[in-house]
């Protein structure tokens, strides 16, 4: 289950690799893996991201 946190400027997202959508695990966004979980950053720049 995926964590998301809302700030300011974007969302948080904690998730396990296999949550991981394509352009997260090609790293076309900032990723940052801390032992097994991943931290995705989506700017509100970036645009909603299509479910």
């Amino acid at each position: 289950m995926a964590v998301r946190i809302r700030l300011p400027g974007g969302t948080l997202k904690l998730k396990t690799y296999c949550e991981l959508r394509t352009r997260e695990r090609d790293r076309r966004v900032p990723v940052m893996k801390m032992g097994s979980l991943y931290f995705v950053w989506c700017s509100k720049s970036q645009g909603q991201e299509k479910p």
